[in-house]
């Protein structure tokens, strides 16, 4: 279960990267692209939620699925460091901002996933941009 889980990982990761790669050398849309890769297939959908909900139970039980869920956000937060300091090199705090980014992120991506969520793909992007603006201004 834990390869699986970070099987899965490694592809909502690869995602994000693609993503990056295809937003081009502007930091700043760098940054929103791997912020809004989250309300897209094939990070956004049914399937991938059923899934991950599954290894979130298991995270409080089980003590490899739990190391193995720390080591999938760690990396995703380290992500948003990495592309907050080349957008905003003189921030000082990234770590914050990337644990707010994180759920700010991962509840638009619930709801999205869930398919009924009162906003639709563009509005979250949206609102993950203002969320950005806000933190890093």
């Amino acid at each position: 279960i834990a390869a699986t889980y970070h099987w899965t990982g490694q592809r909502v990761s690869q995602a994000l990267e693609q993503a990056v790669e295809n937003a081009g050398p502007n930091p700043r849309t760098r940054l929103l692209a791997y912020l809004t890769a989250s309300f897209q297939p094939p990070i956004a959908s049914s399937e991938l939620l059923a899934t991950w909900l599954a290894f979130w139970s298991l995270s409080k039980t089980n003590p490899v699925i739990a190391k193995e869920h720390q080591d999938i956000y760690a990396g995703y937060r380290d992500g948003i460091e990495q592309l907050i300091s080349k957008y905003r090199p003189e921030q000082r705090d990234t770590r914050l901002a990337a644990v707010a980014l994180t759920a700010l992120v991962d509840g638009l991506w619930l709801e999205l996933s869930l398919g009924s969520a009162p906003f639709t793909t563009d509005e979250a992007a949206a609102l993950a941009e203002k969320w950005l603006d806000h933190l890093l201004d």
